[in-house]
């Protein structure tokens, strides 16, 4: 094979014969299903039920960073989406925009990970598309999704649903995957491996609802990390947030890049982390699911919701003093899902 075509050519994106052999060689071989090989125009599902749809585009640099690649970010924050309204993941659409030049052996890698992360996840790729842009007009791949989940009856799970008493849980320790990324684009390095914690957690939400389906508020705190979270749900649901710092896990390296670069963990992303709001009496056994599951073994109560002062986000720090926890105001780390 003739070493230019071990890349993404202008033709790739022409609808030919190289653009048919693009989808059937690097795409519909690796994620074969009933649904996707068809490859009509749009595929026919059958449902019933209550339907859970979500989007999203994923454009993060690098495309390759510590534990995870924008294939598996962008099947992962897709199944995250539906599972944070209690649904069971079914399927997903991937458009990717690929810029001429880029490996072919890269977008292999890529497609693995999406094709690795689906099975993990349980769903398929029912459908896709494949566009290809002039080099220097998309940064190597972005990649565009959507998403459909089935709602089990009797689960009623929305940001507007927190109620004063509630519990806040966190699944596990924040600002892992925006440091990952911010590590790989900026060279930093850390005396141990700190890698995303991009993980799919529609199982871990499933294994919650079966202990209580009285959840009333899910979350992943991905953009604008914990913080902005805790005040978009504070704010829809009319209610505050108080939580405790010293009961918010952080990792040493977060911790030490944070402090390097002047960020706060709070505000940093996160891809494989959940916030769950519920009520008191269903604390403990929705806590001892979570930590059955390997997303879920730090699951932790930091936090409870309140009356008063609608949409303040609170937080008790480690020296005693209260601090408000503001959303966060611009992107301190762009780029980086």
């Amino acid at each position: 094979m003739h070493a230019e075509s071990e890349k993404i050519l202008m033709a790739h994106g022409s609808g030919g014969k190289l653009a048919h052999e693009l989808v059937a060689k690097r795409f519909v071989r690796a994620l074969a299903n009933p649904v996707l090989d068809k490859l009509d125009d749009s595929a026919v599902i059958d449902f019933s039920g209550r339907l859970a749809f979500t989007t999203d585009s994923y454009v993060v640099s690098p495309v390759f960073f510590p534990g995870g690649d924008i294939g598996k970010l962008a099947v992962c924050g897709t199944v995250n989406d539906l599972a944070m309204s209690g649904a069971r993941p079914l399927y997903l659409s991937l458009s990717f925009v690929i810029e001429e030049g880029l490996p072919m052996s890269e977008l292999e890698e890529i497609v693995g990970s999406v094709k690795k992360a689906s099975q993990e996840a349980g769903v398929k790729i029912a459908t896709g598309d494949t566009k290809v842009v002039n080099r220097g007009s998309a940064d190597r791949l972005f990649i565009n999704t959507s998403g459909i989940g089935i709602i089990p009856d009797g689960v009623d799970i929305s940001g507007s649903n927190a109620r004063p008493g509630d519990r806040v849980l966190l699944s596990g320790a924040i600002g892992e995957h925006g440091i990952a990324v911010l590590s790989r684009r900026e060279g930093l390095s850390f005396s141990t491996q700190l890698e995303s914690d991009c993980a799919p957690l529609n199982r871990l939400v499933a294994e919650m609802l079966n202990a209580s389906p009285n959840i009333h508020c899910l979350r992943d705190p991905t953009r604008g990390g914990l913080a902005t979270t805790l005040n978009e749900l504070a704010e829809q649901s009319g209610v505050s947030i108080r939580i405790e710092e010293e009961r918010v896990p952080v990792r040493e390296e977060v911790l030490a890049a944070c402090e390097m670069l002047g960020l706060d963990p709070l505000y940093i992303a996160n891809e494989g982390k959940l916030v769950a709001i519920v009520p008191a009496e269903d604390e403990d056994k929705i806590l001892k699911a979570m930590r059955r599951n390997p997303y879920g073994r730090e699951a932790i109560t930091i936090g409870e919701v309140s009356a008063e002062h609608p949409g303040r986000v609170a937080m008790r720090t480690t020296i005693g003093s209260s601090r408000i926890v503001d959303m966060m105001v611009g992107d301190p780390l762009p780029r980086i899902c």
